[in-house]
């Protein structure tokens, strides 16, 4: 198993989350990006910047991953493209993305963009705080026990 992160929107108290167990636990982990990306130092974690441009990242990771991978991302469609492919997905709020559940988190999305664009609703996702880091804590200890 090897950790994958979609890292240019992942929080940085995600991303320590992710450090430390990649550490702990011995797990090769890289951070994709189309930015330079800073990692702690450590043997297991590595940082991957790819060209700019649209799913630039998204798509380097589904292209590297492999089933039974863990990937981190907020991206709804990259998350489907890796549990197509056999892999788990979760989003840095602790949000499981499963091959029973990624549908019904697709078309939500869509209903949402949908209603962003025509002016119906505005703004984003609420603030991400402590219980948000633990959420995503738990759930990727969950998992990577699972998948180890």
């Amino acid at each position: 198993m090897r950790i994958w992160v979609d890292a240019d929107a992942c929080p940085n108290a995600v991303k320590e989350v992710i450090f430390k167990a990649a550490d702990r636990r011995e797990i090769e982990t890289t951070l994709v990006a189309n930015q330079l990306i800073r990692t702690a130092k450590s043997r297991w974690l590595r940082a991957v910047q790819v060209p700019s441009g649209f799913d630039a990242a998204d798509d380097w990771i589904v292209e590297q991953m492999s089933a039974g991978d863990l990937v981190i991302t907020a991206d709804i469609p990259l998350a489907n493209d890796v549990v197509v492919k056999g892999g788990v997905a979760i989003n840095p709020r602790g949000t499981e993305y499963t091959k029973e559940n990624i549908k019904d988190h697709l078309s939500r999305r869509d209903m949402m963009e949908e209603l962003r664009s025509s002016g119906s609703i505005s703004g984003g996702p609420p603030p991400f705080g402590k219980k948000e880091v633990q959420q995503f804590a738990n759930a990727f200890d969950r998992q990577i026990a699972r998948l180890s």
